[in-house]
């Protein structure tokens, strides 16, 4: 509706202004003329004062012996002749003057058309647009059915992906490779009777690159790409899905070989009979296509599905089995060399310093993911551009780790002495116990600088990437959480609610222990305790308990001792150090950060004073 009124707004302002030009070229005057009445006009004649007299139309130009113009409107049906012999003119004095008539040409038509049909252009001109409004509408309900894919060309797109910009995934890589063989060159495996797999499910956490790799896959394939989402096929009405689903194969079988890329497909391809809506759900009725379609392949069709999702646990069964989605390449969160790596593929485009090691930022990001890592870089060129500097710095990127993982610093949060000597006290807990237990990782940055809803920090990261944790760690871990706790009790004999966040972390972290790591001495090595999901909701709601009240009461005492073991622990490790405590308390308390260097010289240290001068 807003264009519709926008566009005859347009078109009445064109057709007004013409009008306007025209009416305007036909009465402009080449010089300014006076405006005179008809009696000064005769009296002019009478004295054969007038030159000459032009006619145009209703108007009378007179040119006066003297040089000087006068302009006169009569009434339009009155001659020049006849308005003088009104006036009693002797015929002798009119025959002196040089009179013309003008005609008024295509100007004055083209004025008193458009002054006589512009309502009609206007009404004619609104019902165009009304034309193709539905004309529009009529085509939308026609392609109404059709796949939205993006289809990219890879062998003429500018922003080609290959495995070059993909840093790690290394075995990811490996499996895809086959797929890109195979599109090259398919006879190589059909001549051996081999069948490549017809669908490839990329699973693994978000940010891990599932999307970049497929855009790969077609890049080092230079294979047509299409791009889908799964909750694009989706609609309100009945069967759009599955029409979309058919466009979209038999659009990729003409430009085959080529790559169709669905992302999210848990969308569409959870398991059916688990929500609401029954038999007819659209939903299933798109996953039943997109079944069909996989079935329906030739064999010499060379086209690969590719699907990423990072919930494989929700899809149907029907999808996984042979000759669908029968290969699955798991992605990994990257280690510390593929850390290093993905942060150089974001380096290239930004000046660093020249202090900057990514190997040291590698150190401090365990758990990140490559979006992760891409995010950091920015933010650190963000922060870099906002202090007016050249060169990226450690400084910088240390900065927007704790960034990205706590939030920014809220530097305008205003602390009383009180609550800042509280919160040096609680992060100098959790790191001195960190730092003590062998079995705890080491600490890295210390800080009681409020970021997004902490009030101080403690940074304590792994030396290297673990795949399996052991008991002894988990009770370090537990330990350390309650590290801020026994700080704060043992120097204030009070409790803040400032170790909320801790206590919550470590009541989770003792029940796993106990109900999903088989790790309580007491109730032996089982699990207890299954998870009901609504798969339609595509979340958790509820736990089903498969063991007694009895049991129960024994989970909860087990999830207790934990902790009290963990408390018995960091309180006798904080008693012991009591010096190294106030040490660490009293150079946040003068600096706000403690780097890593800086919080093992008080260790080396016999003083306070020897901690902050080495420091």
């Amino acid at each position: 509706m807003k264009t519709i009124i926008k566009n005859i707004l347009v078109f009445s302002f064109v057709v007004v202004a013409i009008a306007a030009f025209f009416s305007l070229y036909q009465h402009a005057p080449l010089q300014k003329e006076e405006k005179v009445r008809i009696d000064t006009l005769v009296s002019s004649v009478v004295k054969e004062e007038v030159k000459s007299i032009e006619v145009r139309g209703d108007s009378l130009h007179i040119e006066r012996n003297d040089g000087k113009k006068q302009v006169l409107h009569k009434e339009p049906q009155e001659s020049l002749t006849e308005l003088l012999r009104h006036y009693n003119v002797e015929p002798q004095k009119i025959s002196k003057i040089a009179i013309t008539v003008k005609d008024q040409g295509t100007a004055f038509w083209v004025n008193t058309l458009l002054t006589i049909l512009l309502p009609f252009l206007l009404l004619g001109f609104l019902i165009f647009i009304m034309a193709r409004q539905i004309q529009g509408a009529n085509n939308r309900a026609l392609t109404f059915g059709m796949s939205r894919a993006r289809q990219i060309d890879q062998k003429t797109a500018k922003d080609r992906v290959t495995f070059k910009d993909v840093a790690g995934a290394v075995e990811a890589k490996e499996e895809l490779q086959e797929i890109i063989e195979f599109l090259k060159d398919p006879k190589k495996f059909l001549s051996l009777g081999a069948k490549i797999p017809k669908g490839v499910l990329l699973v693994g956490a978000p940010g891990t690159g599932k999307t970049l790799l497929a855009k790969a896959v077609a890049g080092e394939a230079e294979a047509p790409f299409f791009s889908v989402s799964a909750s694009e096929f989706i609609e309100m009405f009945v069967g759009v899905g599955a029409s979309r689903v058919r466009d979209l194969f038999a659009r990729a079988k003409k430009q085959s070989p080529c790559i169709i890329f669905i992302d999210e497909i848990d969308a569409i391809g959870r398991q059916r009979g688990a929500g609401l809506g029954g038999s007819h759900d659209e939903r299933e009725q798109t996953l039943n296509q997109i079944l069909v379609e996989l079935d329906g392949f030739e064999p010499t069709t060379n086209v690969i599905v590719l699907a990423a999702t990072n919930r494989p646990d929700v899809l149907d069964p029907a999808l996984l089995r042979p000759g669908r989605f029968d290969r699955r390449v798991i992605i990994d969160l990257p280690r510390i060399e593929d850390r290093v790596a993905i942060l150089e593929v974001h380096a290239r485009n930004k000046p660093l310093a020249q202090d900057v090691s990514l190997r040291k930022v590698a150190e401090r990001t365990p758990g990140f993911s490559g979006a992760d890592l891409a995010n950091l870089m920015n933010e650190a060129a963000i922060l870099t551009a906002r202090k007016n500097a050249k060169e990226i710095s450690l400084d910088a990127l240390f900065a927007s780790i704790e960034k990205v993982m706590l939030g920014p610093e809220r530097k305008s949060h205003i602390v009383s002495d009180k609550e800042k000597k509280i919160t040096a006290y609680h992060e100098a807990g959790h790191a001195l116990v960190s730092h003590t237990l062998p079995d705890a990782p080491p600490v890295q940055k210390i800080s009681i600088i409020s970021r997004g809803q902490a009030a101080g920090y403690t940074m304590n990261v792994p030396a290297e990437d673990r795949q399996f944790r052991t008991k002894s760690e988990f009770t370090a871990e537990l330990a350390v959480l309650l590290g801020g706790y026994v700080s704060e009790r043992l120097i204030f004999n009070e409790i803040t609610t400032g170790a909320s966040n801790d206590l919550k972390k470590a009541t989770h972290l003792a029940k796993r222990l106990v109900t999903d790591y088989g790790m309580s001495e007491h109730l032996g090595q089982r699990t207890f305790g299954t998870r009901e999901e609504l798969i339609f909701l595509g979340r958790e709601i509820t736990e089903q308990r498969d063991y007694s009240e009895k049991t129960a009461e024994r989970i909860d005492e087990e999830v207790t001792n934990f902790i009290k073991g963990a408390y018995a622990t960091a309180q006798k490790v904080i008693a012991g150090s009591r010096e190294k405590l106030e040490a660490i308390v009293q150079l946040l308390l003068e600096k706000e950060t403690l780097e890593r260097e800086e919080f093992e010289a008080i260790f080396a240290s016999t003083t306070p004073e020897q901690a902050s001068s080495a420091s």
